[in-house]
Order: C-alpha cells, then structure tokens, then sequence
C-alpha cells in the first residue's frame, strides 16, 4: 500500500514543468508601445531655433538701421554743414606815402598794401560777388578797397591783395581837431575796418545755399614806428 501511495505523489518536476514561466508570459503578453516625445521635442526645438534666428534677424536689420542712420547723421553734420566762410586782414604794410600831420594840425594821408582772406572751413566751394572793404575813423570812412568776385575752394583759403588810400580829408573839423590830434599826440591811430561779401556756398553743384563772409575789426597803427 505505501508503494501505491508514493506513486500517485504528483511530481515534483512535472509539476514545475507545467507551471507557466514568467518569462514566456512576459514574451507573449502584447507589450504596447509607449506614446515617445521625440518628435514632439525635435519640433519643439525647430520652432525654438527658428524664433531665436528670427530675434537675430531683427536684432541685425535694427543695428543696421542705426548704423545707417549715424552715418547720415555724421554726414551732414561735418560733410552738408553749410556755414559762413571767414574773411579777414591778414597783413598790412605801408608804401610810398606815409604822411601824418602834427597835433596842431592833425591829418593823414596813407597808403597801405593789405593782404585779405576768403576762407571756407568745410566742404563746398564759396562764390562771392564784387565786395569793398570799408576802413574808418571814429565811424566816418577813409579808405575803401574793392574785392572782386571770385571762388574759394572747399577747405581752402584765398588770399587777396589790395592797395588801400587812407586819408583824413573826410572828417569834420571838430574829429580832426580834437579827436584826431588826440591820437596822433598819443602815437596811436585807431582804425576799424568792414565788408560783407556776399555769395553762395555749392555743395557737389546741387544744393545751393545763400551765404556771405563778414569782417568787423580794430586795428591801431603806429604812427612813431
């Protein structure tokens, strides 16, 4: 009897062999795919690269316009500035006659070789018409000297040479008597000298501005020397 009863004892391996294995039920059990964000990701990323070269884009066309503009700005601050061109008594010395009279009978009778200068500053000639340069005494003229018309160059300066007449007899008798004999007791003659010489500055023979070179001065001569 306890034969038969150890024969009918269920197998211990047979049991186990029948037993389903994990493993294979892993294997056939249907496995469904996870959803993947790597296409997501990949268009994430085209959108993010294409906005960041879109910023730079914007950021390139906005210096560039800022460059440009400082360019124009720097352009016609120095280049398209149209200013009056200078005119002034660069020299003067006297020639032949050089007669002053005393302080008891004040006069004076002058010749004077005079260097002018037209001179233009920046960029654009100067045309000017036919100017005269008014010398005085106290206010009242005593000379003039005539400026013909002429052309000065962009950043250049034209020098003029003129003989001016200076003389007293234009004066009333009171200025010579009293003024006049005044200064020349002192050794000392006060002159003043003026002209507007008016014309028009050309830039690049298109823009076309009205201008004029002006000069108001003080010069004092030497009589002793």
């Amino acid at each position: 009897m306890a034969e038969k009863i150890s024969d009918e004892t269920p197998n211990a391996e047979k049991i186990n062999d029948e037993s389903p294995n994990p493993e294979k039920i892993n294997d056939e059990s249907p496995n469904p795919l996870a959803p993947s964000n790597d296409e997501e990701s990949i268009t994430a990323y085209s959108k993010d690269q294409n906005r960041k070269k879109q910023m730079m884009c914007l950021l390139y066309i906005i210096l560039f316009a800022v460059f440009q503009t400082g360019i124009i700005l720097l352009f016609v601050l120095i280049f398209m500035r149209i200013t009056n061109p200078k005119f002034r008594v660069r020299s003067g010395s006297f020639i032949d006659a050089f007669n002053v009279g005393t302080e008891a009978s004040p006069s004076f009778d002058l010749r004077m070789n005079t260097q002018f200068m037209v001179k233009k500053t920046n960029f654009g000639h100067f045309k000017y018409k036919d100017g005269t340069v008014t010398f005085a005494y106290k206010g009242i003229p005593v000379g003039n000297a005539m400026i013909e018309k002429g052309r000065v160059g962009a950043r250049s300066t034209k020098k003029v040479d003129v003989v001016v007449k200076l003389r007293s007899n234009g004066l009333s008798l009171n200025i010579r008597d009293n003024e006049l004999g005044s200064d020349i007791s002192s050794g000392v003659l006060p002159l003043t000298s003026s002209v507007k010489l008016k014309g028009k500055i050309y830039m690049m023979e298109v823009i076309k501005k009205k201008k004029y070179a002006q000069m108001n001065c003080s010069m004092e001569i030497d009589i002793n020397s």
